[in-house]
This record gives structure tokens, C-alpha cells and sequence, in this order.
């Protein structure tokens, strides 16, 4: 049935982010072009109107596309079939975000483990055709990942929203994310300061350090600092040069990539040089 996109509620605590990217945009001339070819999923709301359970970027794009209604199949589902519902949906799509993944991972199972709870004539879940598996363990099979690694992605969601974004933007890896998430909340704040500070973001022996000294109830401040001020590995056998410094030797049609050719040119008519002055 077409249901008026302004009677259409997205679903609670949604973890999928519905982006105007350029992915967005390409779906919402699709469907300019050729309308909504899959309906959305949704079920009645109590407060009104009807809450999406799949089809939130179908949702939007019809909005950008001018529609003002799309095809929805209205289904009664309760919050556990509804959670499952609108995990799986999202979770078949290619570039998913670690913080997606990780409170995607989280509802499912939790809404898994609760069916796996009822008497078998209401449980008619996916978890009830796997007699003897855990849910965790169910999860991993139709995920394709193993039991350990939905546990490590779920503990991001102990992260604070602004180091969970920093994950997301791979600012942060998500080994070291995942040491970082067994920090207080209270320590996750300070370590934004320190990280802020220093102008570094942890490796993963970094954070393991910080989450031994936390566990051990001695992580301040400041050791934040003096661990996140240490030079990386990486760092020791990295040169950076800013375009400010460079630029004044450049002309100003010089792209970087130029500069870098050039320095490089530079570099090796110099080396020639010295080894020829050896050679004497």
C-alpha cells in the first residue's frame, strides 16, 4: 500500500546513519526516475501513523526525490521481530561503519536472546530452529563472523560518542577502540583531553597500557599525557614537512605532487654529489 511519507516514523534507536551522500543522491534520481521498486516494512505505531522497520533510505531519498508517498508492506511485528527485521536489512549492505555494526550486533542479539527465552510455540525466531546453539553463536553463523569478534564489536558501544566517531573515521584503529572501551566513561573524557593535548590518537600497546592502569585504578590525567606524548614507531621513521614551510621555495602554480617530485630530483642530485666528492 502507499503510505504519505510524513505518517512514516523512523524506528527507535535506529543505529544505521542515513546519509545525503552521493550514494543517497544516486538513490533518490532512481527513484525520481522509476519510483521505489522495493516497499519498505513498517508497522502500526500506537501514537499514530506507522514506524519503519526497513526502508529508512528509501524513506529519504523519496523525500529528495519530491514524492510525497512510497510502498510500504504494513506487518504486525513485535519489538523483538521488529529489531531482527531492520538488522538484517541493513546488515547486507557493503560499507557498513563500525559503530553500525557494533549497536546493530548489540539489538540483534539481545532481541535474539529474548526470543530464545519464550516457550517454543511463541518463539518462532531463528533462534528456535537451532536447538542447543547460544544466540551469540547463531548470530556468528548468519553474520558470517566469529562469536569472539561480534563480542569485540559490541564493547565499541561502550565507547563515548566522540571516540566512537573517531573509530568511525578511522582516526582511532579498532583494536586499540576496542582496549579503550573497558576505560570509565570518566576516563574516556580525560583521554580526549590528553589525545587533544599531545595531537595523537593511541596505538594499540598504548591502549593496553591504558586500560591495564585503569583496571589497576591508577590512570590519571596526566599519565594519559605522558603515554599519549610518546613517540610511535611509526613516527620515528616519518618526516613531515607542512605546505607553509615548503611553499615559500615553490612557485605558486607548484601542485604538491609537483613539490614532492621535485624535492625528491632535488634529494638525488645531492646525494650524486657527496658520493662523487667520496669517490676523490
Amino acid at each position: 500500500m502507499e503510505i504519505p511519507l510524513s505518517e512514516l516514523h523512523p524506528f527507535k534507536d535506529h543505529p544505521f546513519k542515513v546519509k545525503d551522500d552521493e550514494a543517497m543522491m544516486e538513490t533518490a534520481d532512481s527513484i525520481r526516475q522509476y519510483g521505489v521498486l522495493v516497499p519498505a516494512i513498517a508497522r502500526p505505531d500506537p501514537n499514530g501513523g506507522y514506524e519503519l522497520v526497513a526502508g529508512h533510505r528509501r524513506h529519504r531519498a523519496s523525500e529528495l526525490a519530491g514524492k510525497e508517498t512510497m510502498p510500504v508492506i504494513v506487518r504486525d511485528l513485535d519489538d523483538d521481530q521488529a529489531t531482527i527485521i531492520m538488522v538484517d536489512s541493513n546488515l547486507q549492505r557493503e560499507s557498513l561503519l563500525p559503530s553500525e555494526r557494533a549497536f546493530a550486533y548489540k539489538m540483534k542479539l539481545e532481541a535474539m536472546k529474548r526470543q530464545a527465552g519464550r516457550p517454543s510455540k511463541e518463539n518462532c525466531s531463528q533462534v528456535g530452529n537451532d536447538f542447543g546453539k547460544k544466540s551469540s553463536e547463531v548470530l556468528a553463523e548468519q553474520v558470517g563472523q566469529s562469536k569472539n569478534q561480534i563480542f569485540r564489536y559490541i564493547r565499541l558501544t561502550e565507547l563515548i560518542p566522540e571516540l566512537l566517531d573517531m573509530v568511525d573515521e578511522k582516526k582511532i584503529a579498532f583494536n586499540p577502540a576496542y582496549e579503550l572501551s573497558f576505560l570509565k566513561k570518566e576516563e574516556q573524557v580525560d583521554l580526549l583531553d590528553a589525545m587533544d593535548s599531545e595531537q595523537a590518537t593511541p596505538s594499540l600497546s598504548q591502549a593496553q597500557r591504558l586500560k591495564k592502569y585503569s583496571q589497576e585504578g591508577h590512570l590519571t590525567l596526566d599519565m594519559m599525557r605522558v603515554i599519549m606524548g610518546e613517540e610511535k614507531k611509526s613516527d620515528l621513521d616519518k618526516i613531515t614537512f607542512t605546505s607553509d614551510t615548503l611553499r615559500k621555495y615553490f612557485p605558486r602554480s607548484y601542485t604538491p605532487q609537483r613539490m614532492q617530485e621535485t624535492i625528491i630530483k632535488l634529494l638525488e642530485q645531492w646525494q650524486r654529489k657527496r658520493q662523487q666528492q667520496h669517490e676523490r
